[in-house]
């Protein structure tokens, strides 16, 4: 994949392409060509990070003002976690652009969320770097923020299936894994949430409880949904 149609997705035009190259580069990458390990793409993630949180205060101050400080950390946490991360990785399409090494692309690296998400991070730290704060906050803002409530849902998703149902009957809410597959380095679980024999929805995922917790979300949307 060229990189100029990733910038084109991105709507950002790198001055300095070797930044962009570096976010995209994991570790197994650049270890199978024996390259210099500082070129891989952890330093950018380790800044990054503390942009996205610093972007995403600030956002959350702005534009909820109502919010106390306790909530206001907990949705912040929510935003920056590992999976809401490589779910904004997905909607981009960020995985094909990654440069990983044959063992890592063998397994499922480019689908992987601990991989992702920390590309997601780097590619943020790359922008930061060569466009200024303003930049990196525009990002943040198109990729991570576009939709708060979706994010905040999809991170609180068994709590908040597990509230609905006690709401509504004693019956236990449980989850049931259906299906297990692939080699043990790159497994992919489905789970079913369910109540009593009823299906209230399904997930998958590289963990279990990655998996349950994809399932809860569907489980929501459909409930939303049917009213």
């Amino acid at each position: 994949m060229k990189l100029e149609e990733l910038e084109k997705k991105l709507g950002y035009h790198f001055q300095n392409r070797r930044l962009l190259e570096q976010a995209l580069c994991h570790s197994s990458y650049a270890n199978e060509r024996h390259m210099d390990r500082l070129l891989n793409n952890e330093r950018l993630e380790f800044l990054g990070d503390a942009v996205l949180e610093l972007a995403t205060s600030e956002y959350l101050y702005l534009n909820y003002p109502q919010m106390p400080e306790g909530e206001a950390t907990r949705t912040r946490a929510s935003i920056v976690c590992e999976q809401t991360l490589a779910l904004c990785a997905r909607e981009l399409g960020l995985g094909e652009w990654l440069r990983l090494g044959k063992g890592e692309e063998q397994t499922g690296g480019r689908e992987r969320d601990s991989i992702t998400s920390d590309a997601m991070e780097a590619l943020l730290g790359a922008v930061y770097l060569d466009g200024g704060f303003a930049s990196a906050k525009e990002f943040v803002h198109r990729f991570i923020l576009n939709d708060i409530e979706h994010k905040k849902l999809f991170f609180d998703s068994k709590t908040i299936l597990q509230e609905m149902i006690q709401s509504e009957t004693e019956k236990p809410l449980h989850y049931e894994l259906v299906k297990e597959e692939g080699p043990d380095h790159n497994k992919r679980f489905t789970v079913h949430a369910l109540l009593e024999n009823e299906i209230l929805g399904t997930g998958s995922g590289r963990t279990k409880k990655a998996a349950e917790q994809e399932a809860a979300y569907h489980a929501i949307l459909k409930r939303r949904k049917n009213g």
